[in-house]
């Protein structure tokens, strides 16, 4: 439907362009989470509930009625043995195409992590959880990026026991090629359960699985909603909602690889794909582009629904005005393509998950490759929160420790402040040890 992708294409000069353009903004929002108070919304406080309650049972109540799985309690760990068969089957340039991501994200989290600074004279020390969970998709197909991009920066941070739980999507079990990257990772804990009752299981605990310090990892609106719920009692990264990339670029950009871009976040259904420019030809070139590109994927109709319902092809008078409301839109990802000006425009922005620069930076080189972690703040989340990194696996502690000479320095500035406080036995204590 040709017709119905002219739509996305949003014009400074008509007159509800502002309009336009922050009702796209708020559709994106919006996608993440639930309504606490809508009907879903009050399912996962149910299933949360009854979880709590009742334990494995409500898990596998759950599975049952979500996932259309049987499985006894005992039946939720993968067995050690089919972690070891589904990394002895896996096609060998596949392995070796993992190992090397693997490397490329421990190396990138080593390097960024300020966990390694041992020393406590500064008055602070970093230790690490001793227990995270991370939710992996489910999906009829694999999803190893999502594992490596999760566990790797634990494992940096120094976390112990890790807990992977995806949903029984591939023949009532996960993905042999998921299975197989938790296997060369170590990670012996995987548990074939899913949704909202995994969240549940995972903050609370129960018979058979440990609660967590931490829950993180990518989901839909009923597992980003439950981490919401739970988020408190545990830790979570962000609300990871569905994906979305913004594009700035102008004429200098190649057209076809910038539709390109915007299929591959559009393709995820849901999944928002947004282009700024300054170039309304640049912009038609863009659209029939899309036209075109989108009737050759597999799954033609979804995605094109996505840009239809949470994309758009935005031209503004000047760069300037884009570099603005790319920072108000906050995006996952934000690619630049600006030719020579990519850098400089980079430089300008505050609020994005991560930044691609250049004409050779897709998305893809940062989901897989690059080292960072794709786990990052969706729906307008990268304006206070930021990318999964080994710094969000360790917590810091306060060190403080005073000589008796340096407390009766203090001593007099400490008791008055107490004391404004009204709160006496705070003065007393520190007053007793000057009266020896």
């Amino acid at each position: 439907m040709p017709g119905e992708l002219d739509k996305i294409l949003i014009l400074a000069s008509q007159v509800d362009f502002e309009e336009r353009l922050s009702k796209l903004r708020s559709v994106i929002c919006e996608k993440g989470t639930f309504n606490p108070r809508s009907e879903e919304g009050e399912k996962v406080a149910e299933i949360i509930e009854q979880v709590r309650d009742k334990g494995d049972d409500a898990v596998a109540d759950y599975t049952m009625q979500f996932d259309k799985v049987e499985l006894k309690p005992e039946e939720f760990l993968v067995s050690a043995e089919d972690l070891t068969e589904a990394h002895e089957r896996i096609d060998k340039g596949l392995l070796g195409s993992i190992r090397h991501a693997i490397e490329n994200v421990r190396k990138y989290q080593a390097a960024i992590f300020i966990g390694k600074n041992k020393d406590t004279a500064a008055g602070i020390r970093y230790t690490p959880m001793k227990r995270v969970g991370i939710c992996v998709p489910g999906a009829s197909a694999a999803l190893p990026s999502t594992v490596i991009m999760t566990a790797v920066p634990a494992q940096v941070a120094g976390v112990k026991e890790i807990a992977v739980v995806s949903p029984p999507s591939y023949n009532g079990s996960i993905h042999p090629v998921t299975l197989a990257v938790c296997c060369e990772l170590g990670i012996r804990e995987v548990y074939r359960i899913g949704g909202v009752q995994a969240v549940a299981a995972l903050a609370d605990g129960t018979e058979r699985i440990k609660s967590v310090n931490k829950i993180v990892g990518p989901g839909n609106q009923w597992v980003q909603s439950a981490k919401r719920l739970v988020y408190g009692q545990v830790g979570i990264d962000s609300l990871a909602g569905p994906s979305e990339v913004l594009i700035i670029a102008n004429e200098q950009a190649n057209a076809a690889w910038v539709a390109a871009d915007m299929l591959s976040q559009a393709e995820h259904a849901p999944g928002s794909a947004v282009v700024f420019t300054d170039s309304e030809k640049f912009a038609e070139k863009v659209l029939e582009e899309l036209k075109g590109q989108v009737r050759q994927l597999g799954r033609a109709d979804e995605t094109e629904r996505c840009l239809e319902e949470y994309s758009g092809i935005v031209v503004f008078d000047k760069i300037a005005d884009a570099i603005e409301w790319a920072n108000d839109f906050a995006t996952e990802h934000l690619q630049i393509q600006c030719g020579d000006e990519s850098r400089a425009i980079a430089d300008q922005i505050e609020n994005a998950g991560a930044i691609f620069i250049g004409d050779y930076s897709p998305v893809a080189v940062g989901d897989y490759w690059a080292g960072p972690s794709h786990t990052l703040p969706t729906g307008g989340g990268a304006r206070f929160a930021s990318a999964l990194t080994s710094n969000d696996f360790v917590k810091s502690m306060s060190i403080i420790e005073y000589s008796r000479e340096q407390l009766s320095a203090s001593a007099e500035d400490i008791i008055r402040l107490a004391e404004t406080e009204g709160l006496g036995a705070h003065a007393n204590s520190v007053r007793i040890r000057q009266e020896d």
